[in-house]
């Protein structure tokens, strides 16, 4: 029988939608479920919500919920990572604490200083789990969700090169989702590739019966003042690729934007949003726990499947599908370092996730796109090394950290953040 395993099962909102998925393929409707968390309330929530939604669907998943991870991870054919270290007070203070220093974030979890710190506090999880993959359950696939995306696939491929790792993001989809939607066509009739990294990867392909949809884009742009104050909008104005992530998330990723007021005021940029997020996820999470608690049934509608569902069933049924997932850069863009993780469209079915080789980005893509590599890859360093000298590196060469602090200051902004997070860290990184 499949053995699918929820790493992080207590964020449960992600974990109700995926399981919505999973058991509404026929194929899939018998698994064993082993979910696991580390808060015993958020677990028992979890399992409630998994036995309800089996309910609802007509499904006979057999499900474990353990707080014992390695107990999870035993055979699992499939590991679906999910997990958040520190939740939600690591994240008010990766934003709390730069905002002293002047520091503008908005999601903070993929780059920046809120990115370094989420990675390095992510890391010795990641190596414990890959450990523990290794003894009870080597031949598995890792479907990491876990954010920052990049530095934790390149991280796993750099400790763990055996196991086989993919991570997962629905921006790519999206992006072309709401895009077809904008100009009035049909996303079952476009054809798309994107590439790059996560969170910045760029749309190079975007086609209706084999026609760019770009000039529609265009056309739109050139008349409609309020669409082209959004970061996204402005980035593809200037570079010519349409980039994959939210406008919020975008701002953060280069240096042109959130130093400067004027900027954040004509392209509208939520300031600290991810705050706002992170706090609706609480109540969300509450709300969700109070119904099932309740007996009320859930809302298990779906406008699209997630990817982890999707891969699953194409490897289980042979189902062939094409998605866009986060792997070790072999080979795959030739104008981006070789090893960091790179977002390329994959190949899924029975044979498994296999990426496609793209070659070289448009060459003012691959420009933006290093910094951002940079960044991660020193983060990384930092982490195999024990150097926290490469961890104010890494911030240094950060786009928006570097637009708007001189280096004393973000010196010492690393200093703060370490000692707040304290032994969230690898004890190496724990000094000045």
């Amino acid at each position: 029988m499949t053995v699918i395993t929820f790493l992080g099962a207590g964020s449960v909102v992600f974990t109700r939608e995926l399981l919505a998925d999973l058991l509404s393929f026929d194929e899939l409707r018998g698994v064993t479920l082993a979910l696991h968390d580390i808060d015993p309330e958020r677990l028992e929530t979890a399992e409630a919500i998994a036995h309800r939604t089996a309910e609802q669907l007509g499904a006979h998943p057999t499900i474990l919920a353990t707080l014992d991870r390695r107990r999870a991870l035993q055979n699992a054919d499939y590991v679906i990572n999910a997990i958040q270290v520190g939740m939600h007070a690591a994240t008010v203070r990766d934003f709390e604490i730069p905002a002293k220093y002047g520091l503008r974030q908005t999601i903070g979890d993929t780059l920046g200083v809120g990115g370094i710190f989420r990675a390095l506090r992510t890391f010795p999880v990641l190596k414990s789990i890959a450990d523990d993959m290794r003894e009870l359950c080597p031949n598995a696939l890792l479907l990491n969700y876990t954010n920052p995306m990049a530095m934790n696939v390149a991280y796993l491929a750099a400790i763990a090169p055996d196991l086989n790792t993919v991570g997962l993001c629905h921006s790519v989809y999206w992006t072309v989702h709401d895009l077809c939607e904008l100009v009035g066509v049909p996303l079952e009739e476009v054809d798309y590739t994107g590439a790059g990294v996560n969170h910045q990867a760029w749309l190079l392909n975007w086609e209706h019966h084999g026609e760019s949809l770009y000039p529609k884009l265009d056309a739109l742009l050139a008349t409609d003042e309020q669409l082209r104050r959004r970061v996204r909008m402005d980035l593809y104005a200037r570079l010519g690729y349409f980039p994959t992530e939210t406008s919020e998330h975008s701002s953060e990723y280069v240096p042109w934007y959130l130093h400067d007021d004027a900027e954040i005021e004509r392209l509208r940029i939520p300031v600290g949003d991810y705050l706002r997020i992170s706090e609706d996820n609480l109540r969300e999470y509450a709300r969700t726990r109070a119904d099932v608690l309740a007996g009320k049934p859930l809302d298990l509608h779906r406008d699209a499947t997630e990817y982890a569902p999707q891969v699953i069933h194409s490897m289980e049924t042979g189902t062939l599908r094409r998605i866009h997932g986060n792997v070790a850069n072999h080979g795959l863009i030739s104008n981006l370092p070789e090893g960091y993780a790179v977002e390329v469209p994959c190949v899924v079915d029975r044979l498994g996730v296999r990426p496609e080789r793209v070659g070289a980005l448009p060459p003012q893509c691959a420009a933006v796109n290093r910094p951002f590599v940079s960044v991660g890859e020193l983060t990384v360093r930092a982490a195999l090394d024990g150097d926290p000298r490469l961890v104010r590196q890494a911030a240094m060469v950060d786009p928006n950290t570097a637009a708007t602090l001189p280096l004393d200051r973000i010196w010492e902004l690393c200093d703060e953040l370490t000692a707040a997070h304290g032994d969230l860290l690898p004890e190496a990184l724990r000094a000045s």
